[in-house]
């Protein structure tokens, strides 16, 4: 039987080389299954992540949702007592990540093959926004840049409107996640042959392979995906539509989940129309459905629609702003928030990974570092470090 106690990665390091997103991501939701994770900052600066908004009280809560139960050790990566610290910190690790532009991990002497020769059970993972190679490996990626050469951009908006981005940084999220299941990937290999892998990881292959919809039509049928609105692009009506009070979306994915539609509505004979019989005939007369069903929502709460909907087995559903999903009892059933820790301002909410695991704990109490919180910590006991040594590499700059 599992031990509830124990944690999925406990006695898993990772030495965090990431900053502002996509590693971040990847390496906190290693952290939520409890690998320790050691994320080196440059003393004074720290992390460009530090320095996003929202603040809270001068400190950035964006880093703290990011870079929660992990330890911060500053360490001046432009010296080379510095380098050697990090390289020193590798060797007692079971992971290294990183995410620096392609060709400055080898720069600075912390690239795969440097490491590796040290540690053949080294996993690597490098994230970038183009990878390592190809035309664009040099450009610079933030998350706006990838929406919009992904294609996601493309596909996003009104139907005679502009490109659109998705209203949160889905790029750098999606890499993340790419990268830590490809971390685990390697780690379960590694159980099996001793040895480590090397992966990398591009935001703009991580979004393109998640558009699916859109590829299968792109890359099976003579036609282009194209934007569509709040509807989908093949299937209709999955749609949103205006109540008295809000919106709200309804799916009708199927022949037979339309007719519960009609009788939702109290227009049974819509489900026998010519016009409507069929997923190919409801997009051909999408204006005509559309007017209909939005003529019923406009006549109603949100609340009486979608319980009436529901009632009916259709899939729907209000839309909800950030402020109500996290009021909702749906979030505190789930644990969505949890409560962190931050020694600059105590208590926080955090956010952490989705998944529950049988048998293993939720995080609970993470710690968002302040900057260089574990600097003495982590070079005293997994160095070795003796306090004096601690106190010199601080007198000449090269920790904080």
């Amino acid at each position: 039987m599992a031990d509830p106690s124990r944690n999925l990665l406990d006695g898993v390091r990772i030495l965090d080389l990431t900053r502002v997103m996509s590693g971040p991501f990847c390496t906190a939701m290693l952290a939520d299954l409890g690998a320790e994770v050691i994320k080196i900052e440059m003393p004074g600066f720290g992390e460009e992540g530090r320095h996003f908004a929202p603040y809270k009280d001068g400190h950035s809560t964006y880093f703290m949702l990011l870079n929660r139960g992990k330890k911060s050790v500053a360490i001046d990566l432009k010296s080379d007592e510095g380098v050697a610290l990090v390289r020193d910190l590798a060797r007692t690790s079971d992971v290294v990540v990183e995410n620096f532009r392609p060709g400055v991990a080898a720069r600075l002497g912390l690239d795969h093959e440097t490491l590796r020769a040290a540690d053949p059970a080294l996993v690597y993972a490098s994230i970038s926004g183009f990878g390592q190679e190809g035309p664009y490996a040099k450009w610079p990626a933030f998350d706006l840049v990838i929406q919009a050469m992904s294609g996601l951009m493309s596909i996003t908006g009104e139907r005679d409107g502009r490109p659109t981005a998705v209203g949160e940084s889905l790029a750098d999220v999606a890499t993340g996640m790419f990268a830590s299941w490809g971390i685990l990937a390697a780690l379960l290999d590694r159980e099996k042959t001793g040895e480590g892998r090397y992966l990398e990881v591009a935001m703009l292959d991580s979004v393109y392979s998640t558009l699916l919809t859109g590829l299968s039509r792109e890359l099976f049928t003579s036609g282009h995906a194209v934007r569509a609105g709040n509807r989908h692009p093949e299937t209709y009506p999955v749609d949103s539509f205006s109540a008295k009070d809000g919106d709200f979306v309804l799916v009708g994915f199927a022949d037979a989940v339309f007719r519960n539609i009609a009788k939702t509505i109290g227009m049974p004979e819509l489900a026998d129309d010519p016009r409507f019989t069929d997923n190919a005939a409801r997009n051909v007369h999408e204006a005509e459905l559309r007017a209909i069903v939005a003529k019923w929502a406009a006549g109603r709460t949100c609340g009486e629609a979608v319980a009436a909907l529901q009632e009916a087995g259709v899939p729907c559903g209000p839309v909800w702003s950030l402020d109500d999903v996290t009021r909702s009892s749906h979030a505190a059933a789930r644990g969505l928030v949890v409560t962190g820790k931050n020694q600059a301002l105590g208590d926080i909410p955090l956010v952490p990974q989705p998944v529950h695991f049988a048998g293993a704990p939720r995080p609970q109490n993470q710690n968002a570092p302040m900057l260089g919180e574990d600097t003495d910590t982590v070079l005293g006991t997994d160095l070795g470090l003796t306090p004096d040594r601690i106190a010199e590499l601080r007198d000449k700059g090269v920790i904080a």
